[in-house]
């Protein structure tokens, strides 16, 4: 072969040279940083779906249980006068709701009449057992909630509507302004300013941080995120810096508040901030007791409505319409969907 056929034949078997070679590269990372964006929004609207689709589950368990026993199941039960023997004493409405979300199998296993994590309940797994329903698909913390290294229960993302602030009172019997307390019995004719305007559940974050068990913090709600710090002297804290530390919403079958609810005392998505003695700042809930644990006090809460979508949570009016509230919403506008009774001037309907 002459020199100047082994120069052609080297010429064609000439690769690419480093900058072209980077301008591949760079026009692939363009494309990319255009992609991903539409690909993250396509998920997020599919998460978004599905959420709804939860609560609109959860919405037809609701008004089917109310066929069956009607009136809406309690947020949880105990005998007047009494108090739990043990931490937890009374199943949720989660728990109540499982033979109409497809799950009464796992239903036929418990015994509604003792605690949920007695023995004779823990021993079947049930507590333990992801119900798909109870968890939106953006949730960060979908886990298994640990109780000394074992499984103990599983966390949900769907709080049911316990009104503006007051829970219960176990002295007297009365229970909140929203639809749920311990020993409640609602029904639609308990709501006098529509279906269509109450709410009945929305979402929740798993693995919430909150303190409980105060001095009576009095009726009156709170006008600010910062004034629950007042609170918290001697409270029991439930946070930290491990996710497990943080326990609120990790129990689905635990029929109290800082667990089963949410409250409308501040807006969707409020970063209730709490500076602890560990010099970490948390965005916590707040119950001043444990219903169950006193004969004589009261239960107050704050527990925020939460969620991972953007700028909103998803909300399941007692009509079966599963909306999405704005942060931005006006809080007597929120505060106003959390009653099942109108209010004095309160509008016929609102726009949110």
């Amino acid at each position: 072969m002459s020199n100047t056929s082994r120069m052609i034949s080297c010429r064609k078997q000439r690769g690419f040279t480093l900058i072209e070679l980077l301008v591949v590269i760079a026009i692939i990372a363009i494309l990319i940083a255009l992609l991903l964006p539409a690909v993250q929004s396509a998920r997020e609207a599919a998460r978004r779906s599905q959420c709804k689709n939860n609560l609109k589950q959860i919405g037809l368990a609701l008004h089917n249980y109310l066929e069956s026993n009607k009136f809406f199941p309690p947020g949880g039960t105990i005998q007047a006068g009494t108090t739990f023997s043990g931490n937890n004493g009374s199943w949720s409405i989660h728990g109540r709701l499982l033979p109409y979300l497809e799950a009464a199998r796992a239903y036929k296993q418990v015994n509604l009449t003792v605690a949920w994590d007695n023995a004779i309940n823990a021993s079947t797994g049930v507590p333990i057992l992801k119900i798909p329903t109870f968890m939106c698909p953006s949730e960060a913390n979908d886990m298994l909630r640990t109780n000394a290294g074992a499984p103990f229960t599983r966390p949900h993302t769907y709080g049911f509507n316990m009104g503006t602030w007051l829970i219960w009172d176990p002295a007297t019997g009365q229970g909140s302004d929203g639809l749920f307390w311990m020993n409640s019995g609602t029904n639609t004719a308990s709501v006098r300013d529509g279906l269509s305007t109450t709410l009945a559940a929305a979402e929740v974050k798993a693995f919430t941080s909150y303190f409980r068990n105060t001095v009576d913090p009095g009726p009156t709600p709170p006008a600010s995120p910062a004034a629950l710090a007042a609170f918290a002297s001697g409270a029991q804290f439930k946070l930290g810096p491990l996710t497990n530390d943080n326990t609120g919403h990790t129990e689905w079958c635990d029929g109290r508040v800082h667990h089963e609810g949410f409250t409308t005392t501040f807006t969707p998505n409020t970063f209730v901030s709490y500076l602890h003695t560990d010099g970490r700042t948390y965005d916590i809930d707040y119950n001043s007791r444990q219903e169950g644990s006193s004969t004589v006090a009261r239960t107050y809460a704050a527990v925020t409505s939460r969620s991972y979508h953007p700028g909103s949570v998803h909300a399941l009016l007692l009509d079966g319409a599963v909306r999405s509230i704005s942060n931005n919403l006006n809080l007597t506008v929120w505060r106003a969907l959390g009653t099942r009774q109108r209010a004095a001037g309160e509008p016929a309907g609102y726009e949110f």
